[in-house]
């Protein structure tokens, strides 16, 4: 479910889906609490070489507890709130926000793999597909990006099936520094 949208003053055609959980805070299973969140290391530092290098970003979360009934969508709004307020680079961060909310048994409105979100946003925000990346600690967060035609990458330490062909990197910052071309 998506939130109202406010855009940002940021019209660069290229652009970074990001994943929340795993991604840009730790991943706590079903976080539900601001007091919860708790940024991964490096994360502020890779948004802001990402944002100085033009990109526009887009939070991409599936939140099933919510299609699970373990907390309304509220929570997932506040959480997001806190993180933006411990990121500390600007409000608004995101140029748009997609918060699934569907459980894996449900039908897929948003939930990634789905590439809807993707897909809408590169329309509505005039996107250059070759110029956008979906990143995310899971395998599914690359298949969306793949299923919406963008390249993908995967953070964190998993890894990731041969049929997805997308880069692997240790963290968000790590992606951040190869993408911008501030690779150490």
């Amino acid at each position: 479910m998506r939130p109202p949208v406010t855009a940002s003053k940021e019209t660069s055609s290229k652009a970074v889906f990001l994943d929340r959980d795993g991604t840009i805070i730790v991943d706590g299973n079903y976080i539900s609490e601001p007091a919860q969140v708790e940024l991964l290391p490096g994360a502020k530092e890779a948004l802001q070489q990402l944002l100085a290098a033009g990109f526009q970003l887009f939070l991409f979360t599936n939140q099933s507890g919510i299609g699970r009934g373990f907390f309304p969508i509220e929570a997932a709004h506040r959480c997001n709130n806190r993180m933006v307020e411990l990121l500390n680079l600007g409000n608004p961060l995101f140029t748009d926000v997609c918060i699934a909310p569907e459980s894996p048994d449900q039908p897929a409105v948003y939930r990634k793999p789905n590439p809807r979100f993707i897909n809408e946003s590169i329309i509505k925000y005039a996107l250059d597909r070759d110029k956008c990346w979906m990143v995310g600690d899971k395998p599914i967060d690359v298949e969306s990006g793949l299923n919406a035609g963008i390249k993908g990458a995967m953070v964190g330490a998993r890894k990731l099936p041969t049929e997805l062909k997308a880069p692997v990197y240790d963290s968000l910052l790590n992606f951040a520094q190869a993408v911008t071309g501030q690779a150490r």
